[in-house]
């Protein structure tokens, strides 16, 4: 979402320039992956991590411009709505202490970005969705000052030939209201993992990715809480596919193809896969003219950066070299900069180990079960019952105790990971797993023994997060 432009408004003859242009980039990228012209190096790690700005009293503080220019640092830059930001890391070949390099790098950001937000009387929460938010934060006039996200709001809005969107979502309560704008968008705040592989291996990599959604989502889940009312473990997956519910051209505009998606189906024999689906079936959306030379890719880049597949594959370089990496898009930020940590181990370690099994898991395990344990591990997080690759059904905090967490294991080791790295970060989560106490569950509790009042809950939570403990150890 992060690209500027130059743009808030479009001509008719800019998406036409647009698309002819998309299609001759789809056409070069086709070749250029058959010709095998892309890095195939060892694997690299990436990160994004988005925060709320709030105030003394725990609401939004809409302050991310003042905020930016505070703390004058090239990571961190704004999101959708000024009370949101986002973190960046540098890049980490993933061998060695590739983990504990980027744990130290991030808390040292998150450490200087606490004293930033001080100076203006803010905390920084990093946390899925704001306890605290309401329907009055999440409206047009806290929308960021960047022409990609008004530009994202109009053309939205067009496809929808200005429908309201509706959120419904039916968890341990009910929430039902209506949003004139893609503001419910900024209530969504995640832990973005970039997993760059070899192109030969992408195709495997990426449906590892997708069968590894359920577990990640369950073991990973921070956001029950939306306007006071308690919804799914992880309500921050059918928020986002109904803040921005658009789907594809003409009749398909109301059907199956969604721009939020988990997908439609695995990759059978190539990533270009997920890139002519991009330009078959979605319209553009910001239709930004590059002079870019056309083996940049700057127009299939800005158009696949507005489809927000759950498992997304992106295009990147670095020194005039290009890449694919997968982003795995699942998890909430939060609770702890170390529980993140432990959260990445457990997706690197299980998708690598996924990725390279003598017999390919997307033969066992069907994409329509794949999709439907990941929609229930949203829902009902470590409680859910998942399909797994024998075709039977079981439960997710059982597969992770007694398979998951050793093919993680085995997949770290792999990658060449320090041997102290991997038992460290995967015992967070198998501590977490076996107490049932991801953030979700931790907020769940203290409720419970609270009350609902979500001031004092994102009070507490705050408190505990800043002393960096992993949320297993978390009092209540």
């Amino acid at each position: 979402m992060g690209q500027e432009i130059n743009d808030a408004t479009f001509s008719p003859y800019q998406f036409d320039r647009f698309h002819s242009r998309l299609k001759r980039e789809t056409a070069l990228l086709a070749q250029w992956l058959e010709a095998d012209r892309f890095d195939n190096s060892n694997n690299v790690a990436g990160y994004e991590l988005e925060a709320w700005l709030v105030d003394k009293n725990g609401r939004p503080a809409a302050r991310n411009e003042l905020f930016i220019s505070t703390l004058n640092n090239p990571l961190v830059s704004p999101e959708l709505a000024n009370f949101n930001i986002e973190f960046n890391v540098t890049p980490q070949p993933l061998h060695q202490k590739a983990l504990r390099h980027t744990e130290n790098e991030l808390s040292q950001l998150w450490q200087l970005s606490i004293d930033a937000a001080k100076k203006l009387d803010c905390q920084l929460a990093m946390i899925g969705i704001l306890p605290t938010v309401t329907e009055q934060d999440l409206t047009i006039k806290n929308i960021s000052s960047m022409n990609r996200y008004y530009a994202l709001n109009e053309q939205v809005l067009k496809l929808r030939q200005g429908r309201p969107f509706q959120l419904d979502i039916h968890g341990h309560d009910i929430l039902r209201t209506t949003q004139n704008d893609v503001m419910l968008e900024s209530a969504t705040t995640s832990f973005q993992i970039h997993w760059q592989v070899p192109v030969r291996q992408a195709v495997r990599a990426y449906n590892a990715s997708v069968i590894a959604s359920a577990p990640m989502v369950a073991v990973s889940a921070n956001s029950p809480y939306m306007y006071g009312k308690d919804l799914w473990a992880e309500t921050r997956i059918p928020l986002f596919e109904q803040a921005v519910e658009v789907g594809g051209y003409e009749a398909a505009a109301h059907g199956p193809l969604r721009r939020v998606t988990f997908g439609s189906g695995y990759l059978h024999h190539s990533i270009f896969e997920c890139f002519l689906e991009n330009i078959d079936h979605y319209p553009v959306l910001l239709p930004e003219l590059s002079n870019d030379p056309t083996e940049q890719f700057s127009h299939v880049r800005l158009h696949n950066g507005t489809l927000w597949r759950w498992n997304r594959p992106l295009i990147g370089t670095e020194k005039g070299q290009y890449h694919l990496r997968i982003e795995h898009r699942v998890v909430p930020a939060g609770p702890s900069i170390v529980d993140t940590m432990a959260n990445a181990a457990f997706y690197y370690g299980l998708a690598q180990h996924l990725s390279y099994r003598d017999i390919q898991p997307e033969m066992q395990l069907t994409f329509d079960k794949a999709r439907d344990n990941f929609y229930n591990a949203a829902r009902y997080g470590l409680d859910a019952q998942v399909y797994w690759l024998d075709g039977n059904k079981i439960h997710l905090r059982t597969l992770i105790l007694d398979q998951l967490l050793d093919m993680a294991t085995q997949g770290l080791n792999t990658l060449g990971i320090d041997a102290d790295d991997i038992r460290y970060y995967l015992d967070i989560i198998e501590k977490r797993t076996q107490q049932a106490r991801n953030g979700a569950a931790w907020q769940r509790a203290f409720v419970a023994k609270h009350g609902n009042n979500m001031t004092v809950l994102l009070r507490a939570y705050l408190e505990q997060q800043n002393s960096g403990e992993p949320v297993h150890r978390w009092d209540i």
